[in-house]
């Protein structure tokens, strides 16, 4: 049996460390034949990070092991999805390597200045972490479209169930995430005619270490470990485990494949049923 993204091309952002689920999306999608742009900070890595990007040791080192196990071409590439300069950059290294692209994972994101309510949010934080996770995909997808328009394609772009359900004391980022869900309907609909289908991905709880981080802080708050905290956590999720980043990937592959060739538009939740709506 064929694989089903033999021949196209995906660039993946923030896939920069093999601890996070844009690693495990690339993985995926390799495995499914598709070529590989791993795009993260590398070296401009943000210190202000709580969770670090992958080094370009570490990106490097993503490349080869792709290319050995799935028999694909791929590439890495420096990212800062703030900055419009170090996106033309990345769009002028991929023109070069690839004719054209027909996949793109928006997937790079993070959060500053938390925990806080709204009332004692840093405005620069604030400010930073929209910028990021929102203005990102536009900057990154406005720019990378050219390669995309004539022959068609998918992006994808990660959200969160924070993005439909705010976590405490992390407001700037989940208002980023909802933002990310109504931008994935705008270009959905501007873009159908296109032939680019867009589509959004909620995960819940997925085991990384921003989820690990996350249980930290609460943690600290609650005086409580990090294991009581995720166990916590668990008991909100009927399928009463936290999700794997592959887990994730699946879902990636199958907005990235034919196999949903009438899917546009959607915001698909992977909470392992605690998040359900109508």
């Amino acid at each position: 049996m064929g694989k089903m993204l033999s021949g196209k091309t995906a660039v993946v952002t923030g896939a920069g460390k093999r601890s996070g689920i844009g690693y495990a999306v690339a993985c995926k999608l390799a495995a499914e034949g598709a070529n590989i742009v791993i795009a993260d900070l590398g070296p401009d890595s943000d210190p202000e990070l709580a969770v670090k990007t992958g080094t370009e040791n570490e990106m490097a080192d993503i490349v080869a092991e792709i290319v050995r196990d799935h028999c694909v071409d791929a590439m890495a590439v420096n990212l800062d999805v703030t900055n419009s300069d170090s996106i033309a950059r990345m769009v002028d290294a991929v023109a070069k390597r690839f004719e054209k692209i027909q996949i793109l994972v928006n997937n790079a994101g993070a959060s500053f200045g938390v925990p806080n309510a709204v009332h004692t949010y840093d405005e620069t934080a604030w400010m930073k972490t929209i910028d990021v996770n929102l203005h990102g995909v536009f900057r990154v997808s406005r720019a990378l479209l050219p390669m995309m328009i004539l022959e068609g394609g998918t992006i994808i772009n990660t959200a969160s169930r924070a993005g439909k359900t705010p976590p405490l004391f992390n407001g700037a980022y989940a208002v980023a995430k909802a933002g990310v869900i109504m931008l994935t309907k705008v270009m959905a609909s501007e873009l159908a005619g296109n032939g680019v289908r867009v589509n959004a991905i909620c995960p819940g709880q997925i085991a990384t270490d921003l989820e690990k981080w996350r249980f930290g802080l609460e943690a600290q708050f609650f005086d409580s470990t990090i294991e009581e905290r995720e166990a916590e956590m668990c008991k909100t999720i009927p399928l009463g485990r936290i999700g794997r980043p592959d887990e994730v990937g699946d879902l990636v592959v199958f907005l990235a494949s034919d196999r949903s060739s009438y899917m546009t538009g959607q915001a698909i939740n992977i909470t392992g049923g605690q998040l359900m709506e109508l």
